[in-house]
């Protein structure tokens, strides 16, 4: 993504300063200061070194998945995803997609207080599910929670539309339907049966590649013509709501009855039954200016609520004394990750190529943009033969004797 933004020259939005703090349900269990060192000794206070555990072994794993980087830079690609991952950490990687992140904490030396207060938290933030989620999808969001993410200056869209022009791809608007199998002069031709405003079409392609994901709670795909058949995956997705809401947030409820007095411009949640949402925060405008500044706790602000189930009127009121708006979006954000054991395949077919695989490893744009990266390496060194360019092993020291 950081490359992306190079080259369409963007710029990230300018950060504003907010303290985070993690709520129970009934009172703070940590909250964030404006000291760095006084945030290191409530975490060694009330946690031991299990906050230094957890960075070592997100440093660990962040280390290797950066290899793939270098890895595209010289042409290399795979063509499953459990390829990938050993080319980057071995069987220890395909594994921590089978257990929980919880589990693989557990066995570094972390707490079970840590696990339940601030693992939980952080995930129910960024996939709305618990810290039974798989560890290497674990491992990603925990490396965005330590503050390396970003966003771009005029919305993150800027990018998708900005690659579309870049490249002059022939957009169609409409939805594509299903692909068949022919062939032309012994080689496998597809056809891509789509449906707009203008009605039905189709157009034939040597290559395809399938980004919507392929499990029955979102498919509405088919494959016709192909033997053996192509199926739905097992799995489902999880599902998410985001409740923009313009309003007073009611600070009594999370124990300031002084709305002036209420510091914590983004509140986590640990996963306590009665609570009703996953978390929420103070959002700021996709344009920042350099006057801007974010609303004081006792002024109507825009608060991002996430939770599972759409928020009915009592539950808004118990976060807000009053609100001016409220705008909803619900939509299967997510893979359901205790809902399959295994990943996805990437080639479907010859010539036929499945993107969407990748969420069930971890999801995140950054890993979208890789695994997008990958297939596009594979489909072309497939098509030019150039098999010695994929599924490689020891590729680190492949890579250091190219340089």
């Amino acid at each position: 993504m950081q490359d992306f933004v190079k080259i369409l020259g963007l710029k990230h939005r300018r950060e504003v300063a907010g303290k985070s703090a993690i709520f129970s349900g009934e009172h703070f269990v940590l909250e964030e200061t404006d000291w760095y060192l006084l945030n290191l000794f409530r975490l060694w206070w009330h946690y031991g070194i299990s906050f230094l555990r957890l960075q070592m072994w997100v440093e660990e794993v962040m280390e290797k998945f950066m290899r793939i980087y270098k890895y595209q830079a010289h042409g290399y690609a795979f063509s499953s995803l459990e390829e990938l991952l050993r080319s980057l950490g071995g069987d220890a990687f395909v594994n921590m997609t089978q257990r929980s992140v919880a589990e693989s904490l557990l066995e570094v030396g972390v707490t079970q207080r840590f696990v339940d207060d601030v693992i939980a938290a952080v995930l129910r933030s960024s996939y709305g599910q618990s810290v039974l989620v798989p560890a290497f999808a674990g491992a990603m969001s925990l490396a965005g929670a330590q503050g390396s993410t970003w966003a771009v200056e005029g919305g993150n869209k800027l990018v998708c539309s900005g690659l579309l022009k870049l490249t002059k791809a022939n957009v169609i608007p409409a939805r594509v339907t299903g692909v068949s199998l022919h062939s032309s002069e012994g080689k496998a031709l597809y056809q891509v049966h789509y449906e707009g405003s203008e009605g039905q079409g189709s157009a034939f392609y040597d290559m395809v590649v399938v980004t919507t994901p392929l499990h029955p709670s979102r498919s509405n795909f088919t494959f016709e013509n192909f033997e053996p058949p192509i199926a739905d995956f097992p799995g489902a997705f999880q599902p998410s709501v985001t409740s923009v809401v313009h309003g007073y947030l009611n600070s009594s409820y999370f124990g300031f009855p002084d709305p002036k007095l209420f510091p914590f411009a983004s509140i986590l949640t640990t996963d306590t039954p009665d609570l009703f949402f996953n978390a929420m925060d103070n959002i700021c405008p996709v344009n920042i200016s350099a006057a801007f500044r974010r609303k004081q706790p006792q002024e109507a602000a825009v608060w991002r609520v996430l939770s599972q189930q759409p928020l009915d009127k009592q539950q808004l009121k118990t976060l807000f004394r009053s609100y001016y708006s409220v705008q909803v979006t619900e939509w299967p954000a997510y893979p359901r990750y205790d809902a399959a054991k295994s990943l996805p395949p990437i080639v479907l077919h010859e010539n036929l190529f499945y993107l969407s695989g990748v969420e069930w490893v971890a999801s995140s744009m950054e890993m979208i943009a890789v695994a997008a990266k990958n297939v596009a390496l594979l489909a072309y060194n497939r098509w030019h033969q150039d098999l010695e360019k994929i599924d490689q092993k020891d590729l680190m020291h492949k890579v250091k004797t190219e340089l």
